[in-house]
């Protein structure tokens, strides 16, 4: 295992873990790693300093304890600033007051739309094509400034 501290386009700072080097590159290639704050996919490694604990003797065997991040920087518990803390009120709204669809968004919100589907709010996923084809037709859609949990590192 090995853990990268990574940076996304936004600023925001965050760590995370992978089987190998190798897995990181292949994840990355495929667009499979995305900013554990907004969920953004331009995410690049930062710079880090490696761990290297110096040599204890057999005498001094207790457990070496790292103090938490004071700063704020890459903490993952809290938003950093005002509008990551509004993004995450906004995605806690969004998920406890409507259903997540997932790729077959765009065909359940046109059924919505024509009536054919009982009304309720809906949230997923859609390529770009299908949510221009969804605004020509009239459906009111809106893009979310966030991604589903299951594609958060």
């Amino acid at each position: 295992m090995i853990q990268y501290t990574l940076k996304c386009a936004g600023g925001h700072a965050f760590d995370s873990w992978f089987q190998s080097a190798d897995a990181y590159e292949k994840l990355h290639a495929a667009g499979m790693v995305a900013c554990a704050v907004c969920g953004g996919a331009d995410v690049t490694k930062a710079i880090m300093a490696p761990r290297v604990s110096a040599a204890r003797s057999r005498a001094d065997s207790a457990p070496a304890t790292s103090a938490p991040a004071t700063s704020g920087q890459g903490a993952l518990t809290a938003p950093a600033s005002p509008a990551e803390q509004a993004i995450r009120l906004l995605r806690e709204k969004i998920e406890s007051s409507s259903e997540y669809v997932g790729m077959s968004f765009a065909d359940e919100a046109r059924a919505i739309h024509e009536g054919s589907a009982p009304e309720r709010a809906i949230h997923g996923e859609a390529k770009p094509a299908e949510a221009r084809r969804l605004i020509e037709e009239g459906v009111p859609v809106a893009p979310l400034p966030f991604l589903p949990h299951r594609k958060s590192n």
